[in-house]
């Protein structure tokens, strides 16, 4: 089964193709090619919503993100299909498609505000330990984010990356910036998001919660067991003692 949606915004045109193979086991091969009035474009492939390869326009390049073990393979086959050129050539049919809708209609463009937004850690946290926290943003349209990172309220650029922009399957984006710390029991960090579509910055705070903590409180509660089973243990020699002498 195969077909063609057009994603027809003023500033916008996504072009999917998608395949399902006919099998008892059912697989869905998407093809992604986007243009936007910013001059940016994104072309990628999907294997069951798994990213297996990206067009990298900057470099004029094909970058395989499949699983390592066949990324080889799958090298052999994207040199041998000339992928690059054709993206180009579908970013040129969807530039033109912004151009002509842009022209015909003026109709404001479509704008929706991040559904999802949170922090989380790749690691579990320890005071003096380096990690990473992970700012998520999801579900917003177009893809023109701006990501802010806070330290007890000041501004933090060092050890801060970007994802590139990466298609939901409602034609929204997700999108995820990263921040490499060292954290300390006194440290708040905050991540803020603009967008189009918000009226305002939205911000979230994340303060850590150090594992060292439960851990010591674990010791607590099995050295207080073990003195408690020991008392216990001592009363009834004391009392089968005292059955004996009488």
């Amino acid at each position: 089964m195969m077909f063609f949606f057009i994603k027809s915004f003023a500033a916008t045109h996504l072009m999917i193709w998608s395949f399902v193979a006919s099998s008892q086991d059912k697989h869905e091969l998407s093809y992604f090619v986007g243009s936007f009035r910013n001059g940016s474009s994104e072309a990628l492939l999907e294997f069951d919503s798994d990213e297996v390869f990206y067009v990298d326009f900057e470099r004029k390049t094909v970058v395989c993100t499949g699983p390592s073990s066949i990324k080889g393979k799958i090298s052999e086959i994207l040199q041998s299909l000339n992928l690059y050129n054709s993206a180009r050539k579908n970013i040129a049919v969807t530039m033109a498609l912004v151009e002509y809708f842009t022209a015909q209609t003026e109709e404001q463009e479509k704008i929706d505000p991040p559904e999802e937004m949170f922090l989380y850690t790749t690691a579990e946290v320890h005071s003096g330990v380096e990690n990473t926290i992970i700012c998520f943003v999801s579900g917003f349209y177009p893809p023109a984010i701006k990501v802010r990172w806070t330290k007890n309220g000041n501004p933090v650029s060092e050890g801060v990356s970007r994802s590139r922009y990466y298609p939901n399957k409602d034609q929204s984006f997700y999108h995820f910036s990263t921040l490499s710390f060292t954290p300390s029991e006194t440290d708040v960090y905050s991540c803020t998001v603009e967008h189009p579509a918000l009226e305002s910055p939205r911000t979230v705070l994340w303060e850590p919660e150090f594992h060292h903590q439960h851990h010591n409180l674990d010791i607590f509660f099995a050295v207080s067991l073990g003195l408690g089973l020991l008392g216990v243990a001592t009363g009834i020699c004391l009392f089968i003692k005292a059955l004996e002498r009488s």
